[in-house]
């Protein structure tokens, strides 16, 4: 059974044997999953965006730039008004 030791920075080195089961490399991520008494580790491989298009739904995208532009429009707007 691998084995790690604790440091005073409270981190340690996960053993080669659990390194090479989870097919970690340098710079992963781990999830650690707390069930009970233990705690599983798990790799957290991809990113939020590796799920686009995964999730059907009946409306449209937002498009956060013309979001974006009518906002500022209408806080000019309000600014020009303001000002009068």
């Amino acid at each position: 059974m691998p084995v790690s030791v604790l440091t005073r920075k409270w981190q340690t080195t996960i053993p080669k044997d659990v390194r090479n089961f989870l097919g970690l490399k340098p710079h992963d991520r781990i999830f650690y999953l707390i069930e009970g008494e233990r705690v599983v580790l798990k790799p957290l491989k991809g990113n939020i965006l590796d799920l686009r298009g995964s999730v059907a739904t009946k409306e449209k995208p937002i498009d956060f730039k013309k979001l974006r532009d009518n906002t500022r429009k209408k806080v000019a707007r309000r600014i020009v008004e303001e000002e009068k």
